[in-house]
C-alpha cells in the first residue's frame, strides 16, 4: 500500500516534530490536537523550525511555504480516515493511547497502519486495544525528530510482517535511518541509556561532582558528545522519570529505577529546557 496522506495524532514536541519531518519529505500530513489552539501551537512550532532551516541556508523560502502547504490541521479524528498511516504522539499513558487506538480503528481504512510513537511503553498491549493489532507497530522517533535520525520501527508477535516492512520503508522514504527490533521494554536505545543516564545521576552525589564536571567528564572521557545531564534536559526531566518508571515497573532491575534526585526535580517544575532550567539554567 502506497501511503501518500499521514495522520499525526498530538502536535506536541514529539508530534510537531514528526509533522514537520513528513512535510518536508513531501508527504501531505494531517495533524491533529484536542484544541484549535493546541494545533495552532504545534503549527508555529514547525513554521519556526522550518524559517531557522531557511536563516541557515538548509532550504529556501520556497520549500518552506510547499511544506508548510502539506499540512492540515483538525481537532476532528475523522478527518484521518484518508491517512494510510496514522502515528500517535500523544501523552505517555498506557490507557490514553489504547483509547486512541480503539477510536482510530473506527475511523480509518482496515488497511491503515497505526503507529504508535511510545518510547517505553508495551506496543502489544497499545495494539490489544484494536481489532487489528496485526496493523499497528512502532515508529519511535527520537527528540528533536527534525534533526535524530533514529527510528526504532517496533513489531508484535501479531504484527504483520508487511505492514511491518511498509513502516520501516516509510522511515526511510521521510530520511529517517530506521532499525527493526521487536516490542521488548525499552526497545534498543532506552534499554542501553536509561540506566546509563541513571548511573551518571547517582555518580553526582556519590561522587561530589557537580552536573558541569560530570558533563565534561564524559564529554573529554568517552568522547559522547553530549554530556548526560544536557542530554537528560533536552529529553526533559519528566520524560526520563517517566520512562525510567516505565522499565523499573516491567524488568524491576534497579538500575531502571528513576534517582530521587530526577524524581525530586520532575515534582519541582526543573524540567530542563522545555521549562528553562533543570540541571542548568537556559534562556528564551
Amino acid at each position: 500500500m502506497e501511503i501518500t496522506t499521514v495522520g499525526v495524532v498530538g502536535l506536541g514536541t514529539m508530534g510537531a516534530g514528526i509533522a514537520q519531518v513528513c512535510v518536508q519529505a513531501g508527504v501531505d500530513t494531517v495533524g491533529r490536537e484536542v484544541t484549535q489552539e493546541l494545533a495552532e501551537r504545534g503549527r508555529s512550532t514547525i513554521e519556526r523550525y522550518l524559517a531557522r532551516g531557511v536563516e541557515k541556508g538548509r532550504l529556501t523560502q520556497d520549500d518552506m511555504d510547499a511544506a508548510l502547504g502539506r499540512l492540515t490541521l483538525t481537532t476532528d479524528l475523522g478527518d484521518l480516515a484518508g491517512c494510510e498511516l496514522v502515528i500517535e504522539a500523544i501523552v505517555e499513558q498506557v490507557e490514553a493511547k489504547r483509547e486512541l487506538f480503539a477510536a482510530l480503528d473506527q475511523i480509518v481504512s482496515p488497511e491503515a497502519i497505526l503507529a504508535t510513537n511510545t518510547s517505553a511503553l508495551s506496543v502489544t498491549e497499545i495494539a490489544a486495544a484494536t481489532p487489528r493489532p496485526e496493523r499497528v507497530v512502532g515508529m519511535h522517533f527520537f527528540n528533536p525528530a527534525p534533526v535524530m535520525p533514529l527510528v526504532e520501527v517496533v513489531r508484535t508477535e501479531l504484527t504483520d510482517p508487511a505492514v511491518h516492512d511498509a513502516a520501516y520503508e516509510f522511515a526511510k522514504r521521510i530520511g529517517k535511518e530506521p532499525i527493526r527490533c521487536s516490542d521488548t521494554p525499552g526497545f534498543v536505545v532506552n534499554r542501553v541509556l536509561i540506566p546509563v543516564l541513571n548511573d551518571c545521576v547517582r555518580v553526582l552525589d556519590e561522587a561530589g561532582v557537580t552536573p558541569e564536571d560530570l558533563d565534561r567528564a564524559m564529554l573529554h572521557g568517552t568522547r559522547w558528545p553530549i554530556g548526560p545531564c544536557a542530554l537528560i534536559d533536552l529529553i526533559g526531566v519528566d520524560i526520563h522519570v517517566h520512562a525510567s518508571e516505565a522499565l523499573w515497573e516491567s524488568l524491576r532491575e534497579p538500575r531502571m529505577a528513576p534517582p530521587p534526585r530526577l524524581v525530586a526535580m520532575a515534582k519541582a517544575g526543573l524540567l530542563g529546557r522545555k521549562t528553562g532550567r533543570g540541571f542548568y539554567t537556559y534562556e528564551g
